[in-house]
């Protein structure tokens, strides 16, 4: 009930004729009129919305626990904490209470005595729903206190009994009453402690050292699990996944496009008011087109995954030599070039794992699935028949120098060299921009020796191409 003359006491907050829903029902019913309106309620989601989208709204219209299930960097968490926007934009709450209560319905031994003395008077707050959440990464270390409570020592010395609730000091999960809480990586969280989480959702009752105490809490909870989980680190005992009402398997992006659009969203911007950067889209692909053949890989642990990071941290490393090799020029336009391709190695080394763990053997993995990643993006665009008159050149004696570090202007003269050389980097889209016509060149040459038309020689920081 957002306004500035919103209800302070339970007594105004009953005259109001406000209705106080359960978190379930609140959800069910933000998302239902959004869906009508056809607004987005999961934004920055990409790939999702025929697979993935599709049961959560179902889970959340049917009223039902959720576990997503998926490898790292499937938007698992993105798509937890974007739940926070069908939460209303606030709610009443008994001020001063830890765990958020009803003003209508308190559940906490404080706020029912209060409610019982001081009736209608009782002040409320207003509860925004940025404060609705709670999360917590699972890890082995994780007690029951931190989730659910302790008894507070310092309120025992002050003369209360341990069987007095006053005594408690709520945990996580109590503090996100009527809200959404998250609970992330959920098969790394001991067994015994998993058990204090199924008491929560089904029994509504806990144990507290040696002591029951009812919390009928209003909680949606959520959490997330990569499958290789299930059998390397830990499991989720079946009792408590039999308490959440769905389990949604997420994915890596099934198309170029989507890959692609999350490394545009997702990629660190800045702005540089000397340089102007800009991506030829061949680029891109290469980035996208590694990632994905990094997935199917058979010298890659597909278990543990190729995550959409890869992608995302690769496309701003590319940018960022890119960027260097214009700083030390002192050129203002900036494409990436074949040529910095060699400086994904460290953004992507620590992301995947090996089948085989051998010295060096990261090393040579990446830079064959780089070569193939240029080869297949090339082969979209060309054919190796398309330069044979530049491919003439190169017989007669023609070879040609690249760096990561040489100047954009040195690579303009040699459009002259071919009329094919000529179209290849209008059609690449190279135009008057040298850093552009730069790029486009190297992905050329590039082409052609990966397709065994060109030798390649690598020198101290240089590349030549030659006739083979």
């Amino acid at each position: 009930m957002p306004g500035q003359n919103k209800p302070r006491t339970i007594g105004e907050l009953r005259k109001s004729k406000y209705q106080v829903q359960s978190v379930k029902a609140e959800l069910r019913r933000n998302l239902i009129e959004k869906m009508k309106r056809g607004e987005e309620h999961f934004p920055g989601i990409i790939g999702f919305e025929e697979t993935v989208i599709p049961q959560i709204e179902n889970a959340i219209l049917a009223g039902q626990d959720i576990i997503l299930l998926g490898e790292r960097g499937q938007a698992k968490t993105r798509i937890i904490r974007s739940l926070i926007n069908l939460l209303d934009e606030e709610v009443p709450i008994i001020a001063g209470c830890e765990i958020n209560d009803n003003p209508f319905k308190p559940i906490c031994m404080q706020c029912r005595e209060k409610v019982a003395h001081q009736g209608d008077e009782v002040e409320i707050a207003w509860l925004g729903r940025e404060h609705r959440y709670g999360e917590k990464l699972a890890t082995p270390d994780i007690t029951i206190a931190d989730l659910i409570g302790e008894v507070d020592p310092i309120k025992v010395a002050e003369g209360r009994y341990l069987s007095d609730e006053f005594t408690i000091h709520y945990g996580l999960i109590p503090r996100t009453n009527r809200g959404i809480f998250a609970m992330n990586e959920l098969p790394d969280l001991a067994e015994r402690i998993q058990v204090g989480l199924f008491n929560i959702m089904e029994e509504r009752d806990v144990q507290i050292r040696g002591y029951k105490i009812r919390l009928p809490l209003d909680v949606y909870l959520v959490a997330s699990a990569n499958p290789e989980d299930y059998t390397n680190r830990g499991r989720i005992i079946t009792p408590l996944k039999d308490r959440y009402g769905a389990q949604i398997r997420t994915h890596y992006p099934k198309t170029m496009e989507h890959e692609i659009a999350i490394m545009e969203m997702e990629r660190t911007n800045f702005e540089d008011k000397d340089l102007k950067v800009s991506v030829p889209p061949y680029m891109r692909d290469i980035v996208a087109e590694l990632t994905s053949l990094a997935r199917r890989s058979p010298d890659i642990n597909q278990r543990s995954g190729v995550s959409v990071r890869v992608s995302i941290a690769n496309f701003e490393s590319m940018v960022a030599n890119a960027q260097r090799r214009a700083i030390r020029l002192g050129e203002r336009q900036v494409s990436p070039r074949v040529s910095d391709l060699p400086f994904l190695l460290a953004s992507t080394a620590g992301k995947i794992e090996l089948e085989t763990a051998e010295d060096g053997r990261e090393e040579k993995v990446l830079e064959d699935l780089t070569r193939k990643a240029v080869l297949n993006v090339f082969n979209r665009f060309f054919r190796p028949a398309d330069f044979d008159d530049l491919l003439a050149k190169f017989e007669a004696g023609l070879a040609i120098e690249v760096s990561d570090l040489q100047l954009s202007s040195d690579y303009v003269k040699l459009v002259r060299e071919s009329a094919s050389l000529r179209e290849g980097v209008k059609k690449l889209g190279g135009g008057e921009d040298p850093a552009a016509i730069a790029s486009a060149i190297e992905f050329i040459l590039e082409g052609l020796h990966l397709h065994r038309r060109l030798n390649k020689d690598k020198l101290a920081g240089k590349a030549r191409y030659r006739t083979p």
